[in-house]
């Protein structure tokens, strides 16, 4: 009973524990306003971003639409958001999104 137990509880300290973090640099471009932050993906596929530049920080979510490609959208604290796509190797990773009607450039990993 008590190896079941500590089975158990291994497995539950995995699977809580599936999620990786990897840095985030952007640029909106015609502006030369920067970004950096991180970008969290879980195992189910979902994740969260969460950028900042000298002007605003930004919160977002995001899902794989297939293994390597996903989508999310994004909202600052300075009222402006817009949708952004990406495509990833697993531990890095290339994207382009619509900063309030400009174009937004990111990188990963």
């Amino acid at each position: 009973m008590l190896s079941r137990l500590a089975l158990l509880a291994s497995i539950a300290v995995v699977m809580s524990g599936c999620s990786m973090t990897l840095p985030v640099t952007g640029l909106v471009e015609g502006t030369g306003e920067t970004f950096t932050g991180t970008a969290t993906g879980y195992a189910d596929g979902a994740g969260t971003l969460e950028i900042r530049s000298a002007k605003t920080s930004c919160q977002g979510n995001f899902v794989y639409t297939t293994g390597r490609q996903g989508k999310g959208t994004f909202n600052c604290a300075d009222g402006r958001s817009g949708p952004f796509e990406f495509v990833s190797t697993g531990s890095r990773g290339t994207g382009t999104g619509d900063f309030s009607g400009r174009r937004f450039t990111f990188t990963f990993g």
